[in-house]
């Protein structure tokens, strides 16, 4: 098969490395890739967010199967031009991604399909959204109803963080994200990431992940798009695993078919498990990020062929061999991350890592400049390692990092401290 994969970030790269492992790949493109994507595949200059390019790109580069990474190309309709065009493609459809591109439609399926989640409200006016804080009282959460890379969700601990929020969001410090805001309730337990792929009628789990979205070490500071992550998760054991998927995925899936918007892609539930019973956070329609680079460890060349089953309606027939083993990527991100930080810093002693099947540094915002690898985004650089036990995967995800020369960025040395 020639693939192409969009996106240039620690997802994409993990993405195209398990892959690569398969030998059902002849070619694989990401467009536009990275400085350590452009390492194993070829990387291509395309406009991932317009339908036309990259319908006519996969025409002219013969492509037999395409892999959406990141959730703005869906929600832009790629996957439904794709398939008008015939062309086998691995991502739901613009009207299903609103199950990320609108919060306030993600409650509407929830409350329709019997799933458990936070109560909520949802508003187009900032002073009526204040008044329903008020009211309610903190903590709370605020979030931007429409996309927002990951960093329109505000958990506020007082009134007065609230109602800065709804000021942000409404004077757009999120862009068209903001023009609608939802208000949920402030859920307590502990936060757990499951993965399940549907072809439109079949849910198959592909596993489970927990990461840490704080800056600072403890989970303090602001939030991030993901300082690191492990798999599985402990907390999502066989019984609330089960919950996850009989109370919450599958209803949800049932009630998208119902409305004449099957789901086929990867479907993220994000849940909060308090006493063994899970209730959903939020839905991405997406591979996580850096969750994904733990589960293509773990998942390896089988990857490919759960998605291309996925894609072709065939997941009833497939299954999962999951290795007994454990994952953990560390984020490298650029002093300064998550506010103002500097990019075109050199990076040095990535020749030197290991590139194996238990350990791989997969870069996430990099660019390569007269021989040089150089930082070009907050996150950087993606240290993940496996091994029989979490705390074997912790010390070499740690030695990689380790490893790495880049006095211009950091890492949280706890990554997967509750879980140790």
């Amino acid at each position: 098969m020639n693939i192409l994969i969009l996106g240039s970030g620690g997802r994409e790269h993990a993405l195209a490395w398990a892959v690569l492992q398969n030998p059902k790949c002849d070619k694989l493109i990401v467009a536009p890739g990275n400085a350590g994507i452009a390492q194993i595949a070829t990387c291509a200059s395309l406009d991932t967010e317009d339908p036309g390019a990259v319908a006519t790109f996969a025409y002219d580069h013969a492509i037999d199967f395409v892999i959406v990474g990141p959730e703005a190309p869906l929600a832009a309709g790629i996957a439904d031009r794709l398939r008008e065009e015939g062309i086998l493609v691995f991502g739901p459809s613009a009207e299903a991604a609103q199950l990320e591109a609108s919060k306030r439609f993600t409650k509407e399926i929830c409350a329709a399909a019997g799933a458990p989640t936070a109560a909520y409200a949802s508003f187009t006016e900032a002073e009526l959204a204040k008044a329903y804080v008020r009211a309610q009282g903190a903590p709370i959460v605020i979030k931007a109803d429409g996309l927002a890379a990951g960093k329109g969700v505000i958990v506020a601990m007082d009134l007065d963080t609230a109602l800065e929020a709804i000021d942000d969001m409404f004077g757009g410090a999120f862009g068209g994200a903001g023009a609608e805001v939802v208000i949920e309730e402030f859920m307590t337990g502990e936060e757990a990431s499951f993965f399940v792929l549907c072809d439109g009628e079949t849910v198959l789990s592909v596993g489970t992940a927990q990461d840490h979205k704080r800056v600072g070490e403890g989970d303090t500071g602001p939030n991030t798009g993901g300082m690191g992550a492990y798999s599985p998760a402990p907390i999502m054991d066989d019984v609330v695993t089960r919950k996850a998927m009989e109370e919450i995925v599958k209803p949800c899936v049932a009630e998208m078919a119902r409305r004449g918007m099957p789901y086929q892609g990867v479907l993220y539930a994000g849940l909060m498990i308090e006493n063994g019973q899970p209730r959903l956070v939020e839905y991405n329609v997406r591979f996580g990020d850096p969750e994904c680079q733990v589960l293509m460890l773990r998942l390896g060349a089988q990857a490919l062929d759960l998605m291309h089953a996925a894609a072709e309606g065939r997941l009833a027939e497939a299954q999962v061999n999951w290795a007994d083993d454990h994952a953990m990527t560390v984020v490298l991100a650029a002093n300064g991350y998550p506010g103002a930080y500097e990019k075109g810093t050199v990076i040095g002693g990535l020749d030197d890592l290991p590139e194996t099947s238990f350990e791989m540094c997969f870069h996430a915002g990099t660019t390569r400049k007269d021989g040089q690898v150089l930082a070009s985004g907050g996150r950087v650089l993606n240290a993940t390692a496996r091994g029989a036990t979490l705390a074997e995967a912790r010390d070499r995800a740690y030695a990689l990092a380790d490893a790495v020369d880049w006095p211009e960025g950091f890492y949280r040395r706890d990554i997967g401290w509750r879980a140790l």
